[in-house]
């Protein structure tokens, strides 16, 4: 469970900095407590972390401390330097994305939901004073690789302050400035594009267990209990506008994912009491999970490359075995694959990464009717597309001169002893998968 996984290898966390007692300050914030905020900040920012996990089971406790200061954090959008978007993926519906969006959308300042979006309405909804752009069925906009690129340019711009998009407006066709600027969360069965997670909090939402209770959502009395939080969070923050714009947490990562989580530091550290640490403790956590996912991530679309580069060289066979496939993988003096796992990279191992792109082995009658697991060339097509959009490209005719992967044509294969007959891939169903 991705919750687990966060929390799991985090180890102790000394959230007051290695510098704690040596008269630094914890995230660069004021020296004086009293500066830092009465016991009211910390206190209402308990209120909210409850009321949000009154209604929702986020992956790990750092995951709900993130949400309650990402929330805070679009209370001083007009200060802030960078509006890191709140990214909320599950692999399956059901996982509690919507609900999640239905707590922000009563406790976060002006929100805007909807389910699509034009960039002609999100260059003109964003003002001097932002509001929060809140987009559910995500997926449904990001489907396919290169999908709404203009849109998904306008939500990267607006991460960070003084990125405008320009238009044509008026009947004298003036060119016109529009602020992108804006806190944003996004709502998703699957990732969304790397662009947008890179500069996001992301939430991995998972279905909740049996034991999992939250109470019911309902508009009528939720409403009203989260508006009454956000209106005091709104009166709390208010006069803190200045003190947060002048406040340069020291963050201990650097670039994108320092300019992400340095607005809910703020908070924090304007709340203290125990939020300092509390963040702290979130930001290592959930950045040391998402390394994690990334390097995996990479590691799989690197394979996807490779696998796309043993096909060419073979001349695009309609399919390959394992073997062949796995030797020639590792042949590579570059690649990783001679270094994967305890040994190296074997046919159990490449099943296990190429399932995440639901491709799995098949049986498949090769030359001199040599009989064995492989993979067909189509089955790759949609991942190819997917996450390796330069290689994108429809499916070739079938060399008829390669060897030693190339299919038997001269008559249907046989099943093994026990098995159903397999098709020949190519065919019109494509390649049938032994039962």
């Amino acid at each position: 469970m991705a919750g687990t996984a966060q929390q799991e290898g985090t180890g102790p966390v000394d959230a007051r900095g290695p510098d704690h007692g040596t008269g630094s300050r914890p995230h660069g914030g004021p020296a004086d407590p009293a500066e830092r905020g009465s016991g009211e900040g910390a206190e209402l920012l308990d209120e909210l972390r409850a009321a949000i996990g009154k209604y929702v089971v986020l992956p790990s406790d750092e995951a709900l401390t993130a949400v309650t200061l990402w929330v805070a954090a679009t209370h001083i959008q007009t200060v802030l330097q960078h509006a890191p978007r709140l990214a909320v993926v599950g692999p399956t519906k059901g996982c509690g994305k919507s609900r999640v969006l239905d707590v922000l959308h009563e406790t976060v300042h002006q929100p805007i939901m909807t389910v699509n979006m034009s960039t002609a309405v999100l260059c003109r909804v964003i003002g001097k004073n932002p509001r929060t752009i809140l987009v559910d069925e995500a997926d449904a906009i990001f489907s396919k690789a290169g999908d709404n690129e203009e849109l998904r340019g306008l939500l990267n711009a607006g991460h960070q302050r003084n990125r405008p998009a320009w238009r044509i407006s008026g009947p004298e066709h003036k060119p016109t400035p529009y602020p992108t600027f804006a806190m944003a969360a996004l709502a998703s069965i699957g990732d969304l594009p790397d662009t947008i997670t890179d500069r996001a909090v992301v939430l991995r939402m998972q279905k909740r267990k049996p034991g999992e209770k939250v109470t019911p959502f309902r508009s009528r009395y939720a409403t009203p209990e989260l508006n009454a939080v956000r209106d005091k969070l709104a009166v709390w923050l208010g006069p803190r506008h200045g003190t947060a714009g002048r406040m340069a947490p020291t963050m201990p990562v650097e670039d994108r994912a320092a300019d992400t989580w340095e607005p809910l530091v703020i908070i924090a550290d304007l709340a203290g009491g125990h939020w300092p640490a509390r963040a702290c403790a979130a930001f290592a956590a959930m950045t040391r999970f998402e390394a994690a996912q990334d390097e995996q991530t990479n590691l799989k679309t690197r394979l996807l490359r490779d696998i796309h580069r043993v096909f060419e060289a073979h001349g695009n066979p309609e399919a390959l075995s394992a073997l062949d496939l796995v030797t020639a993988l590792l042949q590579d003096p570059d690649a990783p694959w001679a270094e994967h796992g305890a040994n190296r990279l074997n046919a159990y191992h490449l099943g296990r990464m190429l399932r995440d792109f639901d491709i799995r082995p098949a049986n498949y009658r090769f030359d001199k009717g040599r009989q064995a697991k492989g993979y067909a060339r189509n089955r790759f097509l949609d991942s190819w597309a997917r996450h390796c959009p330069d290689l994108t490209e429809t499916a070739p005719a079938p060399a008829h001169n390669a060897t030693p992967a190339r299919l038997a044509q001269s008559k249907p294969p046989v099943a093994p002893a026990g098995q159903p007959p397999i098709g020949p891939p190519g065919g019109p169903a494509g390649p049938k998968h032994a039962r």
